[in-house]
C-alpha cells in the first residue's frame, strides 16, 4: 500500500473576496444589491467572469458562454467589467493584509494564502484571522472568506464551505473527516474532464478517492494522480510564497 506521508503542522489561512468583481460594481451602484448581477463580455462569443450567487439559483457559472447565461436568467443585469477598478480594489485588500501578515501570498486578484504558523504562541490563530477579516470588510467595503487549516489546499477547501461571507477553521485531528464527505469537485487541480473520468471509476467523493491505490491514481492520470490522492489525504506541502519581504512579530 502506498505510504502516506503526515499531514502538516502549519498554519494557513485562505481569503477569498467573495464574487469580487459582483462585489465590486455593488460598491460602487448600490443599486445592483439583491439583484441577479452577470459580469463578462457581453456579446454572444463573451463568457461570464463573475455571477452574483442569486444568478446561481438559475445554474449560471463562472466560465460559461454568455449566451447561454442569458438564457438561464434572462432578467440579469449584464456588465461589461472594469478590470482596472477590481485591480484597484484587490491592492487595498492586499495592503491591509500586507500591513498585519507574517508571511502571505497573493494567488491571484481575489485569493491570498498566509502562513501564521507559530502565531498562536501570541494569539490565538482563529481570532486574528477573524479579526483581519473584519478589518478588510470594514476598509474595503467588500465581502470576504477564509478557511483556516494545516496547509494550503485544506485552507481552500475549507474557504468554499466557508462561502458567502463567512470563516471555517480545519484543525489537524478533524482534516481526513472534513475531507471525506466532500465531493472530489472540491478538489484543487480536479477539472471537468478529470471529475468525470473518476465520476466514470466511481469515485465520487473524497473518501472514495482516498481509498483507492495510489499506484493506481499514478497510473490513471500520471504524475497529477499522486498529487490528486495525495490532496485527498490532506497532504500539500507546497509553501506559502512570500509577496514581499517577511516580516517579524514583534514579542
Amino acid at each position: 500500500m502506498q505510504e502516506i506521508s503526515q499531514i502538516s503542522n502549519k498554519t494557513v489561512v485562505h481569503y477569498d473576496l467573495d464574487t469580487f468583481f459582483v462585489s465590486v460594481e455593488r460598491l460602487q451602484n448600490s443599486k445592483l444589491i439583491g439583484k441577479p448581477v452577470i459580469i463578462g463580455g457581453t456579446s454572444d462569443r463573451g463568457v461570464v467572469a463573475s455571477c452574483s450567487y442569486e444568478t446561481r439559483l438559475f445554474g449560471v457559472r463562472s466560465g460559461m458562454p454568455m449566451k447561454l447565461a442569458r438564457q438561464l436568467c434572462p432578467e440579469s443585469v449584464l456588465i461589461r467589467g472594469d478590470m482596472e477598478s477590481y485591480s484597484r480594489h484587490s491592492d487595498v485588500v492586499t495592503q491591509i493584509i500586507a500591513e498585519q501578515a507574517p508571511v502571505y501570498e497573493k494567488a491571484s486578484i481575489d485569493e491570498h494564502y498566509l502562513d501564521i504558523t507559530g502565531m498562536d504562541r501570541f494569539f490565538g490563530c482563529m481570532k486574528w484571522a477573524h479579526e483581519l477579516r473584519h478589518t478588510i470588510i470594514k476598509e474595503s467595503g467588500l465581502p470576504i472568506s477564509f478557511g483556516l487549516s494545516v496547509n494550503k489546499t485544506v485552507s481552500k477547501i475549507a474557504t468554499g464551505q466557508a462561502k458567502p461571507n463567512g470563516e471555517k477553521e480545519v484543525p489537524q485531528y478533524n482534516v481526513q473527516p472534513f475531507l471525506d464527505p466532500l465531493s472530489i469537485r472540491k478538489i484543487p487541480m480536479i477539472g471537468p474532464k478529470t471529475y468525470y473520468l473518476l465520476r466514470s471509476m466511481g469515485i465520487e467523493t473524497i473518501h472514495s478517492l482516498a481509498a483507492v491505490p495510489g499506484e493506481m491514481m499514478q497510473q490513471v492520470l500520471g504524475d497529477n494522480g499522486m498529487m490528486i490522492w495525495k490532496k485527498a489525504h490532506g497532504i500539500d506541502n507546497t509553501p506559502v510564497k512570500p509577496y514581499s519581504e517577511q516580516k517579524s512579530i514583534s514579542t
